[in-house]
C-alpha cells in the first residue's frame, strides 16, 4: 500500500493537539481551583493573604500541568477520535486507505510534540516555579526574608555528621548562598570513635566548600580533651545545597538533575536512596508512559466507526488506559518493598500495555 498523503496525517494530528490542549486546560483549571480552595485555610497566617495565595497557585501551574498531562493526553486523544468518528471523517479517511496503524502513528506524533514540551517543563520551569511558590508562601507565613527554610537538618558526608538548627538560602544582588545556623559537626574515626566536635554559629556554602564562623572545636584525644576557638574555618566537603535539598524538598517536585545529585550523595554516604531513585526513573520513563497509555486506549475508539456506542467505548478506553497507572503504581510499590530495579518496575507495565495495544490493533485491523 502506498504511503498516505501527509496532509491527512497533519489533519488528524492537529485535531488531536487541539482536543488534548483543551482537555488539558479544563483539567488544570479544575485542579487550580481546588488547590486555591485548599489554600484558604492558610490565609491570614502571618502576611499570607489572598494575593499571595493567587501568586502561589499561579506559580504552581507548570508543575500541575506536568502531572496532569498524561490524563489529558489519553482523554483528549479519545475525544478527538470520537469527534472525527461522529462526523464520519474517520470513515472517509478509512475509505481512502488510512489504516488504523497509520492513524495511531499520527496520534503518537502529535502527542510526542506535547510530551517533549512537558519533559522540558518538568526539568526546568516546573521545579523553579514550584520552589519560588513555596518560598513566597513560607516567607509570607513566617515574615522572614528568606527563600528556603531548613529546620532540624541532619546530613552526613563521609565520617562527618552535620546537624543544623535552621537555615535559609540568601541572596544579595547576583550573589546567592546557603546559610545554616547553629551548626554542629561530629567527626568520627574509621573505628567509630568520635575524634572531634565543632559548633559553629553560622555555616555558609561558598565556592570551594563551607565557611564556618565563630567555631568552637573540641578534640577528643586518647587521654585528654582539648578545646579551641576559631573565628573562621574552611570545611572542604562535597555536601552542597542540592544534596541538602534532596533531604528537605519533596522528591516529586525536583528535577532529574537534582534527584541524581541527591542519589549520588546518599550512595556516597551509605544512605537509603530508594525514594529518590523511584522519582528519578519516573522522570525518564515519563514519555514512554504517555505513549503506552494513549496507544493502549486508542483501539477502543475504532469500534464506533461501524457499531456506534462511542460513549461506552470511550469510557472503557479511559478506564482501561488509566488502569495502566494502577498497574505501574503496584509495580513500583513492589520494587520498593523487594528492592527490585526501578527501571524494570517502570518498563514492564509499559511493555505490557504496548503488547495489548499491538494485539488490539492487529485484531481490529482491516
Amino acid at each position: 500500500m502506498k504511503p498516505f498523503p501527509k496532509i491527512h496525517d497533519l489533519y488528524v494530528g492537529r485535531t488531536v493537539l487541539a482536543t488534548v490542549t483543551l482537555t488539558w486546560a479544563v483539567l488544570a483549571g479544575l485542579d487550580v481551583m481546588l488547590g486555591l480552595v485548599s489554600e484558604f485555610g492558610d490565609i491570614g497566617k502571618g502576611k499570607y493573604g489572598l494575593a499571595e495565595a493567587f501568586v502561589f497557585m499561579a506559580l504552581s501551574i507548570p508543575r500541575r500541568a506536568y502531572y496532569l498531562f498524561p490524563y489529558a493526553a489519553v482523554i483528549g486523544s479519545l475525544m478527538a477520535l470520537g469527534q472525527l468518528a461522529a462526523t464520519s471523517e474517520l470513515t472517509a479517511l478509512r475509505a481512502l486507505g488510512l489504516s488504523r496503524r497509520r492513524l495511531g502513528l499520527a496520534v503518537a506524533g502529535a502527542l510526542a510534540l506535547l510530551t517533549t514540551l512537558m519533559v522540558i517543563n518538568g526539568e526546568s520551569i516546573a521545579p523553579w516555579t514550584q520552589q519560588r511558590a513555596d518560598a513566597i508562601k513560607s516567607n509570607a507565613k513566617s515574615g522572614n526574608t528568606v527563600m528556603t527554610q531548613y529546620t532540624g537538618l541532619w546530613a552526613r558526608e563521609g565520617e562527618t555528621i552535620l546537624n543544623a538548627s535552621g537555615g535559609q538560602e540568601r541572596q544579595r544582588g547576583d550573589d546567592r548562598w546557603l546559610e545554616l545556623h547553629g551548626v554542629t559537626l561530629f567527626e568520627f574515626a574509621p573505628d567509630g570513635r568520635m575524634r572531634s566536635m565543632a559548633h559553629a554559629r553560622i555555616a555558609e556554602h561558598r565556592p570551594g566548600g563551607w565557611l564556618l564562623r565563630d567555631v568552637t572545636r573540641t578534640h577528643f584525644e586518647e587521654r585528654s580533651v582539648r578545646q579551641e576557638k576559631i573565628p573562621e574555618e574552611r570545611w572542604q566537603s562535597q555536601l552542597d545545597p542540592v544534596a541538602l535539598s534532596a533531604g528537605t524538598e519533596r522528591p516529586r517536585y525536583m528535577s532529574a538533575m537534582s534527584l541524581r545529585a541527591g542519589i549520588e550523595y546518599r550512595k556516597r554516604n551509605d544512605l537509603d536512596s530508594s525514594e529518590l531513585e523511584q522519582h528519578y526513573w519516573g522522570r525518564w520513563f515519563y514519555p514512554l508512559n504517555v505513549l503506552a497509555l494513549c496507544l493502549a486506549a486508542v483501539p477502543f475508539a475504532f469500534g464506533a466507526l461501524r457499531s456506534g456506542g462511542m460513549g461506552k467505548r470511550l469510557f472503557i478506553g479511559i478506564v482501561f488506559a488509566l488502569g495502566f497507572w494502577q498497574l505501574q503504581t503496584q509495580s513500583v510499590g513492589l520494587a520498593n518493598i523487594y528492592h527490585w530495579d526501578y527501571r524494570l518496575a517502570y518498563f514492564v507495565p509499559a511493555v505490557v500495555m504496548g503488547g495489548v495495544s499491538w494485539f488490539l490493533f492487529r485484531r481490529r485491523s482491516g
